[in-house]
């Protein structure tokens, strides 16, 4: 698997040049040492030697190619001479005059010079610095690769490989839990790859390309890799935004490098994570026909249409945006086949929990169903961090076993945030926000559709001063107009308490304003719970309008309905807010005792509210009485 080489920057590569010379100063000296080393002999002439011979001087004489070192009877005593090349030195010495009997008294030895040493000896000041300029330009062009020669890697593929015997990475279909029917799906692809003859024999084609939809953390990518687990085949992962560079064409490339080296490894998988980053809808009149982003998509639509039935490679991508991919994307023989993740419900949600808690000391009281039952709502990922957190709010308190209550914590802080007892709010601030608070749950107490308070808190977590977490009895998919209408007045009901009590109004309600203004546009525009309107629809899933922007940011429905549109969501906002200040009148003591244990204590519990409750004469919320209404 190729990888993109790091950027190089020009300090470093300065750097790097000056540490190569000094590399070369280093073993210049070395060489001068090595060839130098006999520089401290003292060199004489043929002429003495002969002389020193003919005084009966001389002891031993050893003769290494044109070299003579020379060792007298003086003990100590050295010296060196050369002689002629091609002549032999008892001649040269007996030319000279030294007389034979001297000659014959001093031990001659002739050393052998082997001819690799020779020429290495020979030709080493003239091939170390060939060496030398050889290593230097090939260590700046290493270097430089990140900072000059970036571009040579460009065209390609970042994708991650997981190798279908890595075993440390290896996730199967019992790793993952909930999303039945989405695995019930994926198991023929399983299949295919297992066995692709059986299907081909039939003349059956398996999906090229599955489309995974979600929202965000709903196990799309984890549910992909265990395609490839329970298959045994090589996965090969990238995100969709890996593709574009700022250059025109490197997104394609990536694309055909990496079909390139997923054929090489069929049967094989390849994933791509947000592909909507490259699969928006094409025509949007910018960036012309050479947009890189346009560029990178028809690359990928083109390598899915040029598959033969017996290649075996399966193309998966994932995106929480289905609404914005481009048609030729969705067209049959590319991505045919789209499997929807549902966040999962309270029996799903238990069964991620005990994958996610593998590995975790638990002390006797915890109860997972518990958990399942008070995070409605949460997707894989939000459980995974919740159970994370419940470990680590357990090691902080130096325990080795996670208990009940570290979870309960837990669910809190990946809701809301970290407490922020640091965080101290003055005597007068304490006092507006507890009565904010008791609103809210006092609302959610008295209204027939709201979800019932599990417990309220004027203790800072996250960016709010307070909180009231409320939750459903029952897991639902559909959310009726009664409900919309209480959940708005529950909203509204902190805004309502603080004018009442006060006179006067804060920051504090910013958020409620937002989300129950919000929830009234989409009864509006979007699920057509208006009566004057009825059962029209102007937004689309994502809060935009239904026909797309135009050039200039307008929407497609007339001033007129726009003006109808806005009338209604201030219609149901002041009658939910009448709503709310009825509750609170009527129930003012009630709303005082809540207020006033909140302040005492800053967080009452679900019990303690509902025997708060039952002495002021409000029965609480019981499953039976839920359901009866709806």
């Amino acid at each position: 698997m190729k990888k993109e080489p790091n950027k190089m920057p020009l300090g470093n590569l300065l750097r790097n040049a000056l540490g190569a010379l000094m590399v070369f100063f280093l073993l210049s000296a070395v060489y001068s040492w090595l060839v130098g080393g006999t520089s401290n002999v003292p060199e004489i002439s043929l002429s003495e030697l002969s002389a020193d011979i003919t005084k009966g001087l001389v002891a031993k004489v050893t003769v290494n190619g044109e070299v003579v070192a020379i060792d007298y009877v003086e003990a100590g005593k050295v010296a060196q001479t050369k002689k002629e090349t091609g002549t032999a030195l008892s001649q040269t010495l007996l030319n000279l005059g030294v007389p034979k009997d001297k000659l014959d008294k001093v031990n001659i030895n002739i050393e052998e010079q082997s001819g690799t040493g020779y020429w290495l000896l020979g030709l080493a000041p003239f091939l170390l610095p060939i060496l030398f300029i050889a290593f230097f330009i090939w260590y700046l062009t290493r270097q430089m690769r990140g900072a000059g020669m970036q571009a040579l890697s460009f065209g390609q593929s970042k994708a991650r490989l997981t190798a279908p015997d890595d075993q440390k990475q290896k996730i199967t279909f019992k790793d993952v839990a909930g999303v039945k029917e989405a695995k019930e799906e994926l198991l023929e692809i399983v299949d295919f790859l297992k066995s692709p003859k059986r299907f081909l024999e039939i003349g059956a084609r398996i999906p090229k390309g599955v489309l995974l939809m979600g929202p965000p953390g709903s196990g799309k990518t984890i549910l992909s890799r265990a395609v490839a687990g329970e298959a045994g085949v090589p996965f090969f992962s990238i995100s969709g935004s890996e593709f574009v560079e700022m250059f025109v064409g490197v997104g394609a490339s990536r694309v055909r490098d990496l079909f390139q080296m997923a054929k090489k490894s069929a049967p094989a998988i390849i994933f791509i994570d947000e592909i909507d980053a490259v699969g928006r809808v094409r025509g949007g009149g910018l960036g012309g026909g050479n947009d890189e982003r346009e560029q990178t998509l028809n690359q990928i639509l083109v390598e899915m249409d040029g598959f033969e039935p017996n290649e075996k490679l399966i193309i998966m991508a994932a995106t929480n945006r289905p609404d914005v991919l481009d048609p030729a994307l969705l067209r049959p023989g590319r991505f045919d086949r789209r499997v929807v993740l549902d966040l999962p419900d309270r029996n799903d949600r238990e069964e991620i929990l005990k994958i996610h808690s593998r590995k975790k000391p638990f002390a006797e009281d915890v109860n997972l169903r518990v958990v399942a039952e008070r995070t409605p709502g949460f997707s894989g990922a939000d459980l995974y961090s919740l159970m994370n957190e419940g470990a680590i709010l357990a090691a902080r308190e130096n325990r080795k076993k996670v208990s009940q209550f570290d979870l309960i914590r837990s669910i809190e802080k990946v809701m809301l945030g970290p407490e922020r007892k640091s965080h101290l709010l003055s005597k007068k601030e304490k006092e507006i926000t507890a009565y904010h608070e008791a609103g809210h749950a006092l609302a959610a107490s008295v209204l027939p559709f709201a979800d019932p308070v599990h417990k309220i808190s004027i203790i800072s977590r996250g960016r709010a001063a307070g909180y009231t977490l409320k939750l459903p009895i029952e897991d639902r998919k559909l959310q009726s107009r009664r409900e919309f209408l209480d959940d708005i007045a529950v909203s509204l009901a902190g805004y309502s308490a603080e004018k009442m009590i006060f006179g006067d109004l804060t920051t504090g309600p910013s958020n409620d304003l937002q989300v129950a203004t919000g929830l009234a546009r989409d009864m509006v525009a979007k699920y057509g719970m208006s009566e004057k309107l009825g059962p029209m629809a102007f937004e689309g899933q994502l809060g935009r309008p239904m026909f797309g922007y135009g050039f200039e940011g307008g929407v497609d429905y007339s001033e007129r309905f726009g003006a109808v549109i806005d009338d209604e969501v201030a219609r149901i906002l002041s009658e939910a807010e009448k709503k709310a200040e009825e509750i609170l009148t009527k129930h003012r003591p009630t709303l005082n005792a809540i207020a006033t244990r909140l302040i005492e204590t800053e967080t009452i519990e679900r019990e303690a509210f509902e025997k708060l409750l039952v002495a002021n004469g409000i029965t609480p919320k019981q499953k039976q009485d839920i359901e009866h209404q709806v």
